[in-house]
């Protein structure tokens, strides 16, 4: 399950890649614009606004990502990103941070672009910090002391730049990555930043004592790896993957 509320706490630092993600997308009066993932749609209106002619459709697979989007206007509904097909009219496709929850999106990435009109835009981002010290820590700590749960843990779940240059050839493709330096506030920052994501299934796996007790094993090391300065901030690099692709 997913909890807006959780995920709109660290919003200024989540939507800076969407604005940047979307700035590159030239579509001057798209028919159709979908948000695939739109989550609570904090980000799906600016699309709206953006393009105020358009349809505007806003996808997401939890129900409770998509009550929220409803609660902002948007015409949300419940969606699987894996079958979704575009519409003959869409003209801009925008899958912000979604892509690495879905095995084998490369296909789906490549039967997207064949599917899109002539013209379309298809823009993508997705993190790419599986290798960084949040992600390490959370395995070591599953591969040593939490092994039942190492299932739900994907350890590569993106590909580099140049794996998406190589899936998205038959189209114009603009494929870039860059690393936010996020300067994060409050206790154990870190660790709320990724609860709200990539510790995600292992907190639907847990009941509420085990959580506690696993939260009370990873909480030292996280703060070992990012350590507080002075001021109580902690600086957090995170690195995102970005593609922009135009239907020929």
């Amino acid at each position: 399950m997913w909890d807006p509320g959780r995920y709109l706490a660290f919003a200024d630092h989540r939507s800076r890649p969407f604005h940047e993600l979307v700035a590159r997308v030239g579509a001057e009066r798209p028919r159709r614009v979908v948000d695939l993932g739109c989550g609570p749609g904090n980000l799906t209106t600016s699309l709206a606004a953006r393009w105020p002619d358009a349809v505007v459709e806003a996808l997401d697979s939890s129900p409770e990502m998509v009550e929220a989007a409803r609660g902002r206007g948007l015409d949300a509904e419940v969606a699987d990103v894996a079958t979704w097909t575009p519409a003959p009219d869409t003209d801009v496709v925008v899958t912000n941070a979604v892509l690495q929850w879905v095995p084998g999106h490369e296909d789906l990435l490549r039967g997207w672009v064949r599917a899109l009109p002539s013209g379309a835009w298809l823009a993508m981002q997705v993190p790419g910090n599986f290798a960084g010290p949040s992600h390490r820590v959370v395995h070591d700590l599953v591969d040593a002391s939490w092994p039942a749960l190492g299932g739900l843990l994907r350890r590569a779940p993106v590909l580099e730049p140049e794996g998406y240059a190589e899936v998205l050839a038959e189209a114009e493709a603009d494929v870039w990555e860059t690393t936010y330096l996020q300067r994060l506030t409050g206790a154990d920052a870190v660790l709320e930043w990724i609860t709200g994501t990539a510790l995600r299934p292992v907190r639907a796996a847990l009941d509420d004592a085990g959580w506690a007790r696993f939260r009370g094993e990873l909480a030292p090391l996280l703060r070992a790896a990012y350590p507080v300065r002075p001021d109580g901030t902690t600086w957090f690099p995170f690195r995102r993957i970005f593609a922009v692709a135009r239907v020929p």
